[in-house]
Formats: structure tokens, C-alpha cells, sequence
């Protein structure tokens, strides 16, 4: 699997029980916290691999720093808060580069390892499958209302904690059981929809009454502070969305909110997805898993909203 498909890493297969998971992913800060900032990077990176099915197992960092003007201990903090979340992931971190840069980023590639037979694509979703989801949506409007001082302490503590978690329980879980799977980032819900139903040459249906999202997400997209990534996502994908909701809903700009490590969306039938939901509640995972959705035969690509 390669660049020419809508799936979330490389795999190359070394021989008939192992493959090879390739996938690298970097960005600005989206807290003000280095440490923070650092996790969610790690997080980010990894859940790719999670998301194919596989088990990360080595990661490098990528840096570019400002040394000229930002303390070196900033860059300590950011470095220390991914290598944190690579020791929860289990993963080893051997080694990285690093530039100077006018501009602070971090991430890291990964590398993971999978089952040829197990390798999760996006585009393997059958009619009939059900649809999960394993985190809130809306870390891209928390984040703007607090760029807009809007939001307070709590609400980043919320926002921080859902990008740092990792979707290693949900990918565990999955494992022999899911058709499909894909992790939910900058193209927002519906973009990710989008590609999970061209890939498959199908069509989905959600009920937006079960969509869950992080608190006052909702409250804060009805005042308007919707990144200009998802307006632009919105503007995209809005030829394949054929919705039930009144024209100019909010819960349009909900769907196309960019996420920043979010959760997986599985594709799976009825029966082996309420397994993978039992499985998931039987840990110490603390989001509510919630099917969203179905796949069902239709034109490929569209995405219907009730």
C-alpha cells in the first residue's frame, strides 16, 4: 500500500507473517504547553499505525526549533512529553533530526509492524457495516476559542487530554474482527467519511443525534469559532454531503472540524462491532465508543446525514 490510495500509512510486506508500517507526521503547536505539545505530536504519529492495525515499534523525531530565540528548555520539555508517550505506546525512539527553524514543530516517523493478512485499509468497508467512534470530535473549535480567550483552563485540560490519548486500546481491540479503519485529522468526520466511502464504493449514512462531541464544542461552534480549516473542509466535501438537516446547520461545520489526534473510525459488522465495543468498555479507556453510522450500497463517495 502506497501513496496512490486514501490510507493513513506505507505498508511493505517483508515476508508472509510480517509487514512493514511506514507513516511521519509533524506540525506547529496547538497548546502552549511543551510538554503537552510533545504528547499530543507522539500521539498523533502513532495513531496512523493504529489505525492500519499494526503495532508501532520504533519512531524518530522531527524537529525544527527556533534556538535563536526560544530556551532550549522548551524543546526539553516537548522532547520529554513524546517520549513519554512512546514509552506508554510501548514503541522505542532511536534517534531523529532536527533543524533550526523560524517556526517551532515537532513529530515523528514511525515505523510499526502488522500481519499482512491484518493490514486495516480504509477502503475495506462493506455494506452493512456498522460505523464506531472512539473519541469526541472538536479540538479544532476548542482550540480556536482559546486562541479567542473565550475558554478557560478546563477546557484545555479536556481538549489536551482527548489528543493524548492514545488509540492503542480501540486499536487492540479491533484486531481480526474489523473490515476498515481509519483515524479522524485534519479533514474532519466528514472527510475521513468521504474517503472510507470512495475507497469502498459505497456510501455511508450517520445519525448526527449520536455524533459525540468534547463539551461546549457545540456552544462555541454556534458562536461562529470554526478554524478556517474546517470552512475550507466544508467548501470541499460539501458536494458528496446530502443531509436531512436544515440548510446552514451548525452540525455541518461540527463535521468538517480538523481534528488534531482523534479517534478511529471502524468499519465492522453488527455482530463482531458490538465484540470490539465490550472488549474496549472492559478497560480503563475513558471515552464512550459510540456507532455513528452505517455503510450501505449507493454511489461511492456520498455521505448521508440524518
Amino acid at each position: 500500500m502506497g501513496a496512490d490510495g486514501y490510507d493513513d500509512a506505507g505498508v511493505f510486506r517483508l515476508n508472509d507473517d510480517t509487514a512493514l508500517i511506514q507513516t511521519v507526521d509533524f506540525f506547529t503547536p496547538i497548546v502552549d504547553d511543551p510538554y503537552n505539545f510533545g504528547r499530543i505530536a507522539a500521539a498523533n504519529a502513532l495513531s496512523d499505525v493504529y489505525a492500519m492495525g499494526g503495532k508501532p515499534i520504533l519512531a524518530m523525531n522531527l524537529v525544527g526549533f527556533p534556538i535563536q530565540t526560544m530556551d532550549k528548555s522548551i524543546l526539553h520539555d516537548i522532547l520529554r512529553g513524546g517520549l513519554d508517550m512512546m514509552n506508554e505506546a510501548g514503541a522505542l525512539l532511536v534517534g531523529g533530526h532536527s533543524v533550526e527553524d523560524d517556526e517551532l514543530k515537532y513529530g515523528l516517523s514511525v515505523t510499526g509492524t502488522v500481519h499482512p493478512e491484518h493490514v486495516l485499509l480504509n477502503s475495506g468497508a462493506r455494506p452493512g457495516d456498522l460505523l464506531l467512534l472512539t473519541k469526541p470530535l472538536g479540538t479544532g473549535i476548542l482550540s480556536t476559542a482559546l486562541k479567542g480567550e473565550l475558554a478557560g483552563v478546563e477546557v484545555e485540560e479536556r481538549m489536551t487530554q482527548c489528543m493524548a490519548t492514545l488509540n492503542k486500546t480501540c486499536s487492540e481491540a479491533m484486531a481480526g474482527l474489523a473490515h476498515a479503519c481509519t483515524d479522524i485529522t485534519g479533514f474532519g468526520l466528514l472527510g475521513h467519511l468521504h474517503e472510507m466511502a470512495m475507497g469502498a464504493k459505497t456510501t455511508i449514512q450517520i445519525n448526527s443525534a449520536t455524533i459525540p462531541l468534547l463539551d461546549q464544542s457545540r456552544e462555541f461552534a454556534n458562536m461562529g469559532l470554526i478554524p478556517e480549516g474546517g470552512h475550507k473542509n466544508l467548501k470541499f466535501y460539501q458536494k458528496w454531503l446530502r443531509s436531512a438537516r436544515p440548510s446552514g446547520d451548525v452540525m455541518e461545520l461540527i463535521l468538517t472540524d480538523p481534528q488534531t489526534s482523534g479517534g478511529l473510525l471502524i468499519a465492522a459488522p453488527a455482530v463482531n462491532m458490538a465484540q470490539i465495543q465490550t472488549q474496549i468498555q472492559a478497560t480503563d479507556y475513558q471515552y464512550e465508543c459510540v456507532v455513528i453510522g452505517k455503510v450501505q450500497q449507493g454511489e461511492a463517495g456520498i455521505i448521508q446525514l440524518n
